[in-house]
């Protein structure tokens, strides 16, 4: 039995976060577990912008405390946090043990957050949480911010920030070109600290599809907790983002969702 372990927010429609993160663990083959950080809810009301609220911070360590006594737990992914106080939280639990994966999805924007209010949880996550990270997955934007490069629009570039954000400490680091990187083909690129591995796929459509983040790097996590190797996990968390896409799920929103249930693992 493998075992890997979520640190996200639980967004409604399934379509993102804690929700995303089981239900890609599931399909992969391994047992997940974790602990909730905040409750997004889409607002239709409102052109379906967040509605964020923390968890307390208490309630994030007694879930955390039960979880980790539960089970020998050595791989996790840390997802959306979007507050000072919970990413506080977050790091005491981290360092209460040792972990041989943490892949860290770094989410730096939380809409419906003040301006100052994410400043703040920007920089906390930078110095609290990326520490601990083994793996990290920025999109355009979060690598953008993180490597300090105004613009990605050539594999060179994506190389290059994700060279700039492992000098911040992960060890891997995985770049996704996402929707706006031009071109015909969605591109990410691994830097291992050492070389450079870049994936390619076809894009399907130009419009973005909710939950390819966070299934890409819960499918990391879970093929890591299976023992496959980095190389190898980020090529199969991408075929089933691909396969995901290619099955998403429509809604009356204005966007769809990622079927991580479209994906077949191949062991």
């Amino acid at each position: 039995m493998y075992f890997a372990y979520t640190i996200a927010g639980s967004e409604a429609t399934g379509g993102a976060g804690f929700q995303v993160d089981l239900k890609t663990f599931q399909q992969l083959g391994v047992y997940g577990m974790g602990t909730l950080t905040c409750i997004v809810s889409f607002d239709p009301n409102n052109n379906w912008n967040h509605r964020f609220v923390p968890v307390p911070p208490e309630v994030i360590s007694a879930q955390m405390e039960a979880a980790l006594r539960s089970q020998n737990i050595r791989t996790a992914k840390v997802g959306m946090l979007g507050h000072p106080d919970t990413i506080e939280a977050v790091r005491a639990g981290l360092a209460s043990q040792e972990w041989d994966n943490v892949v860290v999805d770094p989410v730096l924007i939380c809409k419906g957050q003040e301006p100052g209010q994410a400043l703040d949880t920007d920089n906390a996550l930078r110095t609290k949480i990326l520490p601990f990270a083994t793996v990290t997955t920025p999109n355009n934007f979060e690598a953008r911010t993180l490597s300090g490069l105004d613009t990605l629009e050539t594999e060179e570039d994506l190389i290059e920030a994700a060279k700039r954000i492992g000098e911040l400490g992960p060890k891997n680091v995985v770049v996704k070109g996402g929707i706006d990187f031009p071109g015909p083909d969605a591109v990410d690129v691994l830097w291992d600290g050492e070389k450079a591995t870049v994936y390619r796929a076809p894009k399907i459509g130009e419009e973005r599809v909710s939950g390819a983040g966070c299934t890409l790097a819960a499918a990391i996590t879970a093929e890591l907790a299976k023992g496959v190797e980095i190389h190898e996990a980020v090529q199969r968390a991408k075929d089933m983002v691909t396969a995901g896409i290619e099955a998403r799920v429509e809604a009356n929103t204005p966007f769809a969702t990622v079927w991580q249930g479209a994906y077949q693992d191949q062991d």
